[in-house]
């Protein structure tokens, strides 16, 4: 099994920066993609970036030119380094990561339990 666990959320002013943190445990063969999703109240969960093993990095047009996606392969971790905060981006975000778990073959996707993320004007 693979669990996900993030941190780094919290309530920052407009134009300030957050740095967000998904560490992957359990028995884990290899993980592919990680990525960062986001969803504020009354919407849908919303991509925001992702990060792939031969496929590199990728980016919501919303949050290009702020955020930065990341990862430490040693660490099963991945980072969202988020600057130029705005209102709009005040949402829970999700990690997620698709991973092959020691006793499989099979990759499986996995999602973290959110961390809040919130932004003052």
């Amino acid at each position: 099994q693979v669990q996900l666990g993030e941190s780094g959320g919290g309530l920052v002013q407009a134009g300030g920066s957050l740095r967000l943190s998904c560490a992957a445990s359990g028995s884990i063969f290899s993980i592919n993609t990680m990525a960062w999703y986001r969803q504020a109240p009354g919407n849908q969960r919303e991509l925001v970036a992702t990060i792939s093993i031969g496929e590199g990095t990728k980016y919501a047009d919303s949050v290009k030119g702020r955020f930065t996606i990341s990862r430490d392969n040693a660490k099963n971790t991945v980072y969202l380094q988020m600057n130029s905060l705005k209102p709009e981006d005040t949402a829970v975000y999700y990690c997620k990561a698709v991973a092959v778990p020691s006793s499989s073959h099979t990759p499986y996707a996995y999602w973290g339990q959110g961390t809040q993320v919130t932004v003052s004007s």
